[in-house]
């Protein structure tokens, strides 16, 4: 087994609705130095796809991308032993402070990619005060991926491509009028 590796760390500002959190980053997103390098992956193909913009192959363009559309991107596991890209061998792992990114940011939803993030996700966080889901791995190995699931949970939290918090400062409250409440 490998010696200790470093993930990446997270993506996100205080305006961020969405935390989409992988497992631990492939060998290419690590020769890419960022989340989702290989470009089989489908992950950037949907997520630009859904708000209607071209897709970018530039690290700081989908840097700028997921802040400005209020995602946040993180894997759950920050450092472990793995074998190339292999989430069944992932080993000896820290978790990732889900907990403290929470706080300091307006998250609404958690998608997890793939049964693994989920898998550690739970065991962790089984009282999480934010909802999650298990999404299907955007993975190139994942022959049963649907981009209409990941659309479906991407339309909770935006509406029309678009985000729909509008922040007064004062409390949160979605374009079609209705209140949702703040994440403290």
């Amino acid at each position: 087994m490998s010696d200790i590796i470093q993930g990446f760390e997270p993506v996100f500002d205080a305006n961020s609705a969405l935390l989409i959190l992988g497992s631990f980053p492939s060998v290419k997103s690590r020769q890419t130095d960022f989340y989702y390098g290989n470009r089989q992956n489908k992950f950037w193909k949907m997520l630009f796809g859904f708000f209607g913009e071209p897709l970018s192959e530039e690290v700081d363009a989908k840097r700028a991308f997921v802040l400005r559309r209020g995602v946040a991107l993180w894997d759950i596991v920050t450092s472990c032993r793995v074998k190339g890209s292999s989430d069944a061998s992932i080993k000896d792992y820290t978790v990732a402070d889900v907990p403290a990114l929470l706080n300091a940011s307006r998250i609404r939803l958690i998608l997890l990619n793939g049964t693994t993030a989920y898998k550690i996700f739970v065991k962790n966080f089984p009282d999480c005060p934010v909802p999650f889901r298990l999404m299907p791995s955007t993975s190139p190995a994942n022959v049963r991926y649907d981009e209409k699931d990941w659309h479906a949970a991407l339309h909770e939290v935006f509406s029309t491509g678009k985000e729909d918090l509008i922040n007064d400062g004062k409390s949160e409250q979605r374009a079609d009028g209705r209140e949702d409440r703040k994440n403290v």
